[in-house]
């Protein structure tokens, strides 16, 4: 019996993972796809051509990095749908907007009228009943210091280069989304619970609490269309 079969994730399931910069997205994603035998989608990093120059000047970039990475994902997003599901996603289109947008905006890095445009087409395209939604959102979490620690040891000088108080301030409003986040089913998971690069089979236990997750949300979903 595979790994998908044994704890009841449909073959159509559609996982997104989200986390702050360094918590293991990636590494959650592809342990995550290898196991179910689902396929990944990606943030495009290396070939995003604003990152470098934002991480240079938050205040002349933020507003085209952030219409870059919205336009991206909504793309990818229709992507996975079409496809049919079985996809496991590095990062949400949730938090363009609930968290790297509105902390420009609120730091001043981000002018009132370019917030106000980003926000209203944001809206526009994710907040319908017409965009689809994934089944769960894993929702990475540890301390600070181990956060922090990641970021460090995975050597992008960009990242490495940027004021600790910047990720701190990132940390703090990622724990305040989540905890008002409701487009989606969350399942929590503390980084520190397991460690997939030393021990493959600690997916186990991730992987029976996203098949309860996902089953109980679609029994919930069967009802509210009974209704």
């Amino acid at each position: 019996m595979n790994l998908r079969t044994k704890y009841g994730i449909p073959n159509d399931s559609i996982i997104t993972v989200a986390g702050t910069v360094g918590v293991g997205k990636s590494t959650m994603t592809k342990a995550l796809a290898n196991a179910l035998h689902f396929k990944t989608s990606f943030e495009k990093v290396e070939t995003n051509p604003y990152l470098e120059q934002f991480y240079n000047d938050f205040e002349r970039w933020s507003f085209h990095l952030q219409i870059y990475f919205l336009a991206e994902r909504f793309k990818e997003q229709k992507r996975i749908f079409e496809y049919g599901g079985g996809f496991v996603q590095d990062r949400s289109i949730y938090e363009d907007t609930g968290i790297f947008a509105r902390m420009h905006y609120e730091n001043g890095t981000m002018p009132q009228t370019d917030y106000e445009t980003y926000t209203n087409l944001f809206d526009a395209m994710v907040m319908t009943p017409y965009f689809p939604h994934p089944d769960l959102l894993i929702y990475l979490e540890g301390s600070f210091d181990e956060v922090l620690e990641r970021i460090q040891d995975r050597g992008r000088k960009m990242e490495q280069n940027t004021p600790v108080s910047y990720w701190r301030e990132m940390y703090n409003r990622y724990e305040e989304w989540i905890n008002n986040f409701n487009a989606c089913p969350v399942l929590r998971i503390n980084i520190s619970d397991y460690d997939l690069t030393k021990q493959k089979d600690s997916i186990e236990p991730v992987l029976e609490k996203v098949g309860h997750f996902i089953q109980q949300a679609r029994k919930w979903k069967t009802r509210e269309y009974i209704k």
